[in-house]
């Protein structure tokens, strides 16, 4: 196992001692509707008794199109949370198609 899982394995065994908090980032309230009326009404943070439970919510969340999913907050953010709820669109989506082979100068 490696040093850096080593460290991650024990910083979650530390969230699950004092819990896990996420705060939604803008992207997942632009990406995901669901989210955004959440934090309308609970506030743009919450915490959850573990990293676990945070990502199930996530999943939850997450709808066709609306993806969101937790990142850990970075060491040095000395902030209370632990983490972040964001949000983007993952492509290419399931109903489109990758472009085509690329051109080079030469072809044109």
């Amino acid at each position: 196992m490696s040093e850096a899982n080593e460290k991650s394995d024990a910083e979650d065994d530390d969230a699950a001692h004092d819990g896990y908090v996420v705060a939604v980032k803008p992207s997942a309230r632009k990406s995901n509707a669901a989210v955004g009326r959440w934090v309308n009404r609970n506030g743009s943070t919450r915490r959850f008794p573990s990293k676990g439970h945070a990502r199930e919510w996530a999943r939850d969340c997450a709808g066709p199109g609306a993806f969101v999913w937790i990142q850990d907050a970075v060491p040095w953010d000395d902030g209370e949370t632990d983490g972040y709820l964001v949000g983007g669109s993952r492509w290419p989506t399931p109903t489109e198609t990758p472009p085509g082979d690329q051109a080079t100068l030469e072809d044109q």
